[in-house]
């Protein structure tokens, strides 16, 4: 059995600004999945052992997102500036 590394959300966080459109949930996944891989677990400064849809639920809960048509876009004012 492998270990997995747990990624922090800070870089799905970067990938979600770096793009110019909104990610629908679904691709927003898949493009976690395809980045990371399907076996990804990620952590925050406060939760641990998530896979892409709970970061998702997360980072939603906590505001990260702006409502947009074009979906899931990040708002900068909630990005916090630590490692």
């Amino acid at each position: 059995m492998s270990v997995v590394e747990s990624i922090h959300g800070h870089d799905v966080i970067h990938m979600i600004q770096e793009s110019t459109n909104g990610w629908s949930r679904s691709e927003l996944i898949h493009a976690i999945d395809e980045r990371f891989g399907p076996q990804a677990r990620f952590h925050t400064c406060s939760a641990e052992g998530m896979d892409a849809t709970t970061l998702i639920d997360f980072l939603e809960s906590k505001g990260k997102f702006l409502p947009d048509r074009s979906g899931i876009v990040m708002d900068p004012t909630k990005v916090c500036n630590h490692d």
